[in-house]
């Protein structure tokens, strides 16, 4: 008498691997959403860091001396392809704000400047705000930046 075998995988086997691949598909998943956050903010923080340069220019481009020019996107192109930059980074949603007397919110890019200084400010994917001034500060935000101001947040 010869026994038979029933090769394969039974229904519990299969089972038992389509929720493993499943959750280790949902670790991974979360993990990349992770990394595009902090890619993102990693484009702001970069685009905002290159304008300090920039406004310098301006500021020296200018007779007499003033940083009013700085946020006129006309008067400096490179500064507004800055600011639309960080904007696309951070989604299509964000839009550029350029009018001083804006209070800034998570759905703008806000660039302020006065003819003794100027602040550009964007939010971040994963949480607050990143801050550039004439002051040569460059930071992360928990508020955004003020209206009619041209200095980064306190805080």
């Amino acid at each position: 008498m010869t026994k038979k075998f029933n090769r394969g995988f039974t229904l519990i086997e299969l089972l038992v691997v389509i929720a493993i691949i499943g959750i280790l598909s949902a670790v991974v998943l979360a993990s990349l959403n992770t990394a595009r956050a902090k890619g993102a903010d990693a484009a702001v923080k970069s685009n905002l860091n290159n304008t300090r340069a920039q406004a310098e220019l301006v500021y020296d481009s200018t007779t007499p001396n003033s940083y009013n020019t700085v946020c006129n996107a006309t008067q400096d192109a490179n500064i507004a392809k800055a600011e639309t930059a960080a904007a696309a980074a951070v989604g299509s949603s964000v839009t550029v704000v350029n009018t001083y007397a804006t209070l800034q919110t998570s759905t703008t890019v806000n660039c302020h400047s006065t003819d003794s200084a100027w602040a550009l400010s964007a939010p971040m994917k994963t949480s607050g705000y990143w801050c550039v001034d004439s002051t040569g500060f460059s930071g992360a935000r928990v508020t955004p930046l003020a209206a009619s101001t041209a200095n980064c947040p306190a805080s």
